[in-house]
């Protein structure tokens, strides 16, 4: 049997503030955060209840909402890479799909994102250059 696990987040609200906006411009109310990491089946079809036997994301959780809080960016993508190497540092993680959006883009609507993927091979060559 081939098992894979994932942990997902989905709608997180940051506190950040990133991007350089003219008079006319929508300013974002707000950006969202998802996440998607791939974890050891073993660490999510358990033998017993307790945290001894799961990946603990509320650590990951929290040191991303204190990054998004400290100070402005002029990018997403500055912020994604930032989320990556964080996320980088915690090996059980396998894989990470991050997706960073901003709402509104125009007219009280629509959303716009920056997606960044990476496979295991991509977080271990991350992890090297650590």
């Amino acid at each position: 049997m081939t098992l894979t696990s994932k942990i997902e987040l989905r709608d997180m609200l940051l506190p950040t503030k990133i991007g350089t906006y003219g008079p006319d411009d929508p300013v974002p109310d707000h950006h969202l955060l998802d996440l998607i990491l791939s974890v050891a089946a073993t660490q999510v079809l358990i033998p017993g209840d307790g945290m001894a036997h799961v990946f603990d994301y509320d650590p990951l959780i929290a040191e991303i909402l204190t990054l998004a809080n400290t100070g402005h960016r002029e990018t997403q993508e500055w912020l994604i890479s930032q989320i990556v190497h964080l996320r980088a540092q915690y090996r059980d993680i396998r894989a990470a799909d991050v997706y960073l959006r901003k709402f509104p883009v125009h007219q009280d609507s629509g959303t716009l994102g920056v997606r960044l993927t990476l496979n295991k091979n991509d977080l271990a060559e991350l992890r090297n250059s650590l």
